[in-house]
């Protein structure tokens, strides 16, 4: 099964909360009237879309019934698929790198969004294309995180680095960069910030790791990665909203989008927070998180074929 049919597959429950319930509207309506556009926003706000988003769309297919693109409920559903799509691709998803040296990712998030899963999986995909990874555990407040990502390193055959839980998580990106650069590293991947007790620690914890990365490799981090899971619905957009008020995200990694009928969230998240989405899980395996893209998404969303 290729990726794109794993992505439509992934989606089942989401179609199930979503895009059937559109179709079972389209059904039930001759016409589009009053009735008909206020059940469409009950659908949106119920799929996790989120109000400020549905707001968006709503606004978008009034003003398509008015440019007399949509005529009949049955051009909703075109429609929805081609404005989700455009919402998704407002920002660049492509990962950034370095132009030369190490290209640095610094991956942030709660505990339990599959943030250590995420890196170990990241890892995979950088060593199937014949990269050198270096994963960092600079997580130091949880054993548990450190060993974990150990596991995932020997598994994927990326080198490791750590230092005894609680150490400073900076001296650790510290080490971890100069390494990077003595070994020739293609990526380092540090993993930080499991915990957001307050904004005011986590930020001050990241503004040091910033500080001692940029001073030993200008220009890193290339990417600041927040996980999200997906299962959360929005509250994955409340911990956006924190996570960025204390750190420069500049990418979020949505896990979990097989196992909810959440994935609604996907266009709120990246319609609310300003931020691209750049990388989804739709699994377990360490091949089932992939780069993201607007169309392909919106495509398995509605049940299309990708061409």
């Amino acid at each position: 099964m290729g990726f794109f049919d794993k992505l439509k597959a992934g989606l089942t429950k989401t179609r199930e909360k979503f895009t059937n319930k559109i179709e079972k509207l389209v059904i039930g309506y001759a016409d589009i009237d009053e009735a008909f556009l206020e059940e469409l926003e009950e659908t949106l706000i119920m799929a996790d879309v989120g109000m400020e988003t549905t707001e968006k769309l709503m606004k978008s297919v009034r003003s398509g019934i008015k440019a007399k693109e949509i005529n009949t409920p049955e051009d909703l559903k075109p429609f929805l698929s081609k404005e989700i799509a455009n919402i998704l691709g407002e920002f660049d998803v492509a990962t950034k790198y370095a132009e030369k040296g190490t290209t640095v990712f610094l991956v942030v998030g709660v505990n339990g969004a599959g943030k250590t899963t995420t890196i170990g999986k990241l890892a995979a995909y950088y060593k199937k294309q014949g990269k050198s990874v270096i994963l960092a555990a600079a997580d130091t407040f949880r054993a548990a995180a450190i060993d974990q990502l150990k596991v995932w390193a020997e598994r994927g055959g990326a080198q490791f680095i750590q230092h005894e839980e609680g150490s400073d998580p900076a001296a650790v990106a510290f080490d971890a960069v100069k390494a990077a650069k003595a070994r020739g590293a293609d990526i380092l991947i540090i993993d930080t910030a499991g915990r957001l007790q307050t904004k005011s620690n986590l930020m001050e914890e990241l503004k040091k790791i910033y500080r001692v990365i940029g001073k030993e490799l200008p220009g890193a981090p290339n990417e600041t990665f927040l996980v999200l899971d997906a299962t959360t619905g929005q509250n994955a957009i409340s911990q956006a909203k924190l996570f960025t008020a204390a750190s420069p995200v500049t990418g979020i990694v949505l896990t979990k989008l097989d196992g909810t009928g959440k994935g609604g969230v996907v266009i709120g998240l990246s319609s609310e927070m300003k931020i691209p989405i750049k990388w989804i899980g739709v699994g377990e395996k360490a091949e089932d998180l992939r780069p993201f893209s607007p169309k392909e998404f919106s495509d398995a969303l509605f049940n299309l074929d990708n061409i």
